[in-house]
């Protein structure tokens, strides 16, 4: 058995509980939060007896295997690479650092310390993205001729006050950073590496530091073109995520909630038959804009200490998506592109 530690009993640890819970040989044996309410709350759903508002006590703890790192943004790299130094595999958050400094100390630590490290981009998980990335890697699409990726997501004002940190610069925490990443990164995994960017974003209708809407244009290496835009300021409500791939024999177009179902799919002119099978087996919308990786990503993660494998999703993946938005902010920031290839 797996004994896991949660540290950050906040919003996103509620999915890191329940994909623990649900994990063949995986054990939820310890949590850490500074406010013990939020402990309590976790540890009473799912009788966790090991709790601390100490995280180098935690560390001390030789029962521990694993530390998932589900605390702001500005405190994954320290926490992460503690754990690590204390002999803990990490399953991290995402974004994995809000630098690129940051990033690869966590990766530097995890090679040093021969631990296992993920960061968390569920999304690649969902089945609409799998069976899409078949397709491509089966040549179905053709060259691909454009791409797009949003996140059109509705957060009210007080979404933001609830804690402390959000929408703050120093933890890093706007929409692109937060929510639009995974979609981001779903993008760059199915489409390849990108040349150059160029971002604009702007804080439109939340009171924050950090950017509520952001738009990009991808050059790809390959010379394909994507659009990025994320928002939270969408009214009355949700609209969902996902992405559009467009190339020479093809297209899929995928949304629902989280990325997570397939809403067109043609290839070739007479694509009517196949597209009606494929769109008869998606399933229903997630209850949760979280979707359902988690639990694949917690799954793989065991597997891989088990079998002594590298993690399905890997730290340079996190870093990829990192720089990639933090290349948005440069070419906010200056009014210029920025050259991603040197």
């Amino acid at each position: 058995m797996i004994n896991f530690a949660v540290v950050g009993c906040g919003r996103v640890a509620g999915v890191h509980t329940e994909a623990i819970a649900e994990a063949d040989h995986a054990n939820l044996y310890a949590l850490c939060d500074i406010d013990q309410d939020r402990i309590r709350q976790y540890a009473n759903r799912y009788h966790v007896e090991n709790v601390y508002t100490d995280f180098e006590a935690m560390l001390r703890n030789p029962t521990i295997d694993v530390v998932n790192i589900c605390t702001p943004h500005g405190l994954h790299a320290d926490m992460a690479v503690r754990a690590m130094e204390a002999g803990k595999h990490v399953m991290i958050e995402k974004p994995l650092a809000p630098t690129l400094e940051e990033a690869d100390r966590i990766i530097e630590t995890s090679r040093r310390h021969r631990v296992k490290a993920t960061v968390v981009q569920q999304n690649r998980f969902n089945e609409a993205i799998q069976i899409t990335r078949r397709a491509l890697q089966n040549e179905r699409f053709g060259k691909l001729t454009y791409g797009t990726a949003y996140i059109r997501w509705r957060r009210e004002q007080d979404y933001y006050d609830q804690d402390a940190w959000r929408g703050t610069k120093a933890m890093a925490d706007g929409v692109l950073m937060n929510q639009a990443i995974h979609t981001i990164d779903l993008l760059v995994w199915l489409m390849g590496p990108v040349k150059r960017v160029t971002g604009r974003t702007v804080t439109s209708q939340h009171r924050l530091e950090m950017e509520d809407l952001g738009i990009a244009m991808l050059e790809f290496d390959s010379g394909t073109l994507g659009i990025v835009d994320g928002t939270t300021t969408i009214f009355p409500s949700d609209l969902g995520a996902g992405l559009n791939l467009f190339g020479q024999n093809g297209m899929v177009c995928i949304g629902g909630n989280a990325a997570n179902r397939i809403e067109k799919w043609r290839f070739g002119r007479n694509f009517q038959q196949e597209e009606n099978q494929v769109l008869a087996l998606q399933k229903e919308n997630p209850a949760s804009v979280y979707g359902i990786g988690h639990k694949h990503c917690v799954k793989d993660f065991v597997q891989a200490i088990r079998e002594d494998r590298n993690p399905f999703i890997s730290l340079e993946d996190g870093r990829y998506a990192l720089k990639l938005i933090l290349a948005i902010y440069q070419s906010n920031a200056t009014g210029l592109p920025v050259d991603l290839t040197t």
